[in-house]
């Protein structure tokens, strides 16, 4: 089977970056949801703890659990599990949700301030609270998502404001109900960088940390590096003639005697089919024919052939975005950190 290389100096790398941005890395939160972007969720927690972050970002309470022993906190956005414990902490994305949950539990409020996806309105932030204190919750933070941080547009700035004034209101709300300050924050990867100076209690980077963000032309664009590689390993090496055809339908036809080589990585592992006849690798060989389920390919012999060390290069081929890419990897190819 293929195999994933993840690179511990480019990841240590980024997160210098970000602490450098950000104030220090007692403000990062590492976003390890979905198998750490397709990097491999227990890989990816070990490597934050030994670089210092204490905080993570998860989808549920099963991630959670499994990393737990890395962090100090631990942020879970969905999911339909709560547990009372000292290091989790769940998202409150609707009113409804607020009665599910067992008295003693550590919430974040979400607020929609744009984004229309998942949180209470602006104006439910006080019935929010009230509930939370009312089911006996412990209240310890409150945030929202970006919609439009990596774009060159006013939203970031409007959107700003809306959590400023959502601020505003909780902090009220903190003096009548008399509960610990919450912390706040709002920040993901690229709005870590729209900032001049981060004035956020935390920020929740994921895209980031792995390398891949890719911001508005006009926009701060961090030097940083790409942790992943996905690299192939050789099934078989043929010669071809003028004129013969390779893989299903054959779409491809040889112009010429050529080398070409098959390997063990195809959709099944994360390949797109779309990219089929249309990428060529950083090593300079070309991918030839359909995309098979679970071999693919190239021209060359090389025993090992790197398919990709850039997610964001590879999607282009594909006609998607590198977070699809990556978080699309197969969960058993084997990660092995350099």
């Amino acid at each position: 089977m293929a195999y994933i290389r993840l690179s511990r100096e480019a990841y240590f790398h980024n997160l210098d970056i970000i602490a450098q941005k950000v104030g220090g890395v007692s403000k990062i939160a590492v976003v390890l949801k979905d198998n750490a972007y397709g990097h491999g969720l227990l890989e990816m927690a070990a490597l934050a703890s030994e670089f210092g972050v204490r905080e993570a970002v998860v989808h549920n309470v099963t991630e959670a659990q499994s990393i737990a022993r890395y962090f100090d906190h631990i942020l879970i956005l969905g999911g339909h599990q709560y547990a009372v414990d000292d290091k989790l902490f769940f998202a409150v994305n609707s009113l409804e949700q607020i009665e599910k949950m067992p008295k003693g539990c550590r919430v974040e409020l979400k607020v929609d301030t744009g984004m229309h996806r998942n949180g209470v309105a602006m104006d439910e932030v006080a019935a929010a609270v009230e509930a939370i204190n009312a089911r006996g919750l412990l209240l310890k933070g409150v945030f929202t998502h970006n919609r439009s941080a990596d774009a060159l547009s006013s939203e970031w700035f409007w959107q700003r404001k809306n959590f400023e004034s959502v601020k505003s209101d909780v902090l009220a709300l903190q003096v009548k109900y008399g509960f610990e300050t919450p912390r706040l924050h709002w920040a993901n990867s690229a709005a870590a960088f729209r900032y001049k100076e981060f004035d956020e209690d935390m920020v929740r980077v994921g895209i980031a940390a792995y390398g891949c963000l890719e911001m508005a032309p006009t926009l701060e664009q961090p030097e940083l590096r790409p942790v992943l590689a996905l690299i192939a390993k050789k099934i078989s090496t043929r010669q071809l003639r003028r004129g013969e055809h390779v893989g299903y339908n054959a779409t491809f036809r040889a112009e010429e005697a050529m080398v070409v080589s098959t390997y063990d990585v195809g959709y099944a592992d994360g390949l797109h089919r779309v990219s089929s006849n249309n990428y060529e690798t950083p090593e300079g060989e070309k991918l030839l024919g359909r995309v098979s389920m679970d071999n693919t390919t190239f021209t060359g012999r090389r025993d090992e052939l790197l398919i990709f060390d850039d997610a964001n290069r590879y999607a282009k081929a594909a006609g998607t975005i590198g977070y699809e890419i990556l978080a699309g990897l197969h969960s058993e190819i084997e990660r092995v950190v350099v």
